[in-house]
């Protein structure tokens, strides 16, 4: 199910709401720009509601969030880069083509596992790029 976006404080409360109303098990959490400064009260909310939580945006696992797999940061900002120096060399934009991210990580906090019950399966463990302990 779909919750509305938050993009206040006060629209964030109102979708946790529907969260609890709900009964969730979990919390996929998209990484739109106006929620990531909430990050803090997103993840106080899913510990208090004991909600797991994953989302492809690199911070929330390190910050207390249970899973994050996604595109290699590092990586999509090295190849932005060679962009740039394209386009200032004189290449036309528009002519560039349209990359998909090459490189993705999973990170796992076991900490928050740990804190919510949760186990996760040594198959998963093994191929996490980074396990948070």
């Amino acid at each position: 199910m779909v919750i509305s976006i938050a993009e206040s404080r006060s629209d964030l409360d109102r979708a946790l709401e529907q969260v609890r109303s709900m009964r969730a098990g979990a919390l996929v959490i998209q990484p739109l720009f106006p929620i990531m400064g909430l990050a803090p009260q997103v993840l106080a909310v899913a510990e208090k509601l004991r909600l797991p939580t994953i989302t492809d945006s690199d911070g929330f696992a390190e910050a207390g969030g249970l899973l994050f797999y996604g595109h290699d940061p590092a990586s999509v900002h090295q190849r932005l880069s060679l962009y740039v120096d394209r386009v200032l060399k004189g290449a036309n934009p528009a002519e560039l083509p349209v990359e998909q991210p090459q490189k993705f990580l999973l990170v796992v906090n076991r900490r928050t596992a740990k804190s919510l019950g949760v186990r996760i399966p040594d198959s998963i463990l093994v191929r996490a790029d980074k396990v948070i302990e």
